[in-house]
């Protein structure tokens, strides 16, 4: 038996440069972190040639073509098992829609738990590489890299998305001090609201060609506040989560609606110092900087949000169980 744990994601900035139609033109940036919520994958060998997938449902095949988890069926394809193994996914948070990066999650978790039943010991950037492959590549998803490359790599960095496809991946190292400070002013709260990504995301792959100059800006704000963190400056973190959320509402007309905007008015009238939904936007989480003066009232004024307490994550993907016969 294997068991893998790979971390859920925040993102601070930069998202959206991460696309294909972006960064072949003009390299992109994103800085975000893991954290230390998780997809746990576990997978074992069965006495027969059958395969079984459990998730929200459970599925008993005989051939991995006639897996409907595509998630799943490709990591299988790509790592070269086809038979005789039972996998389960289980998360800490809603398992779709979260913009927490689950999706990813899943696939680089999935990639590592299978290498492991293999008995290989595979890099990080392969499994990001090859997740980026599958979801992209072969499913043809309307995604970015960061998701698979944070939930593979772990811990604070900053990516760069060149344009021969290439992806540089730097650790932002924080003193004790910075990185309690940095933790302790970040609060995520659940919308209640889960909605598929693929038509956020659809349409501000569409608008690339259109939202350059936008893009670049928001390429920019990860780069420098990549730099102030490295230094650490980590009051400087509302204001660029302010300002992007600001940029990245223009990217796609369903990235915010009514209920996410007063969400926003209500976290900033409490003293936040910025704010924005993770992920493709529409809903998910709502991830909130603000001073530890202020903490008390914005969760009064987000009284009506499932705060979710976390805590920021070193590790990437790690495999905590490993028996094999």
């Amino acid at each position: 038996m294997i068991i893998t744990q790979t971390p859920l994601r925040v993102s601070f900035a930069g998202g959206g440069t991460d696309f294909r139609g972006f960064y072949e033109h003009d390299y992109g940036a994103v800085v975000s972190t893991a954290i230390d919520k998780y997809i746990f994958v576990v997978l074992k060998e069965r006495f027969d040639d059958k395969i079984r997938i459990g998730y929200t449902q459970t599925e008993m095949v005989e051939s991995v073509d006639d897996i409907q988890h595509e998630l799943a069926r490709e990591a299988m394809r790509k790592v070269g098992i086809t038979k005789g193994i039972e996998i389960s996914t289980m998360a800490d948070i809603p398992s779709e829609g979260s913009g927490l990066g689950s999706s990813s999650t899943v696939t680089v978790g999935m990639l590592h738990a299978l290498y492991a039943y293999k008995g290989e010991t595979v890099p990080a950037e392969v499994l990001a590489r090859q997740a980026c492959e599958i979801e992209i590549d072969v499913l043809g998803k309307p995604i970015g890299k960061q998701d698979q490359y944070i939930a593979a790599y772990g811990g604070l960095r900053h990516f760069k998305f060149m344009p021969d496809g290439g992806v540089q991946a730097a650790a932002i190292k924080l003193d004790p001090a910075a990185k309690q400070a940095l933790s302790e002013s970040l609060m995520l709260f659940f919308t209640g609201i889960t909605r598929k990504a693929s038509s956020v995301l659809t349409e501000q792959s569409r608008n690339i060609d259109n939202k350059m100059e936008v893009l670049r800006e928001m390429r920019d704000q990860a780069d420098d506040l990549a730099a102030e963190l490295q230094n650490g400056a980590v009051v400087s973190l509302g204001n660029t989560l302010h300002q992007g959320w600001l940029k990245k509402k223009q990217l796609a007309a369903g990235i915010t609606n009514a209920n996410l905007d007063e969400m926003f008015e209500l976290a900033m009238s409490a003293g936040a110092l910025g704010c924005k939904v993770t992920g493709a936007g529409g809903g998910g989480f709502f991830l909130v900087c603000a001073p530890p003066e202020n903490r008390r009232a914005v969760r009064k004024n987000l009284a009506h949000l499932r705060e979710l307490p976390f805590n920021l994550e070193r590790d990437g993907s790690k495999v905590i169980f490993n028996v094999r016969r």
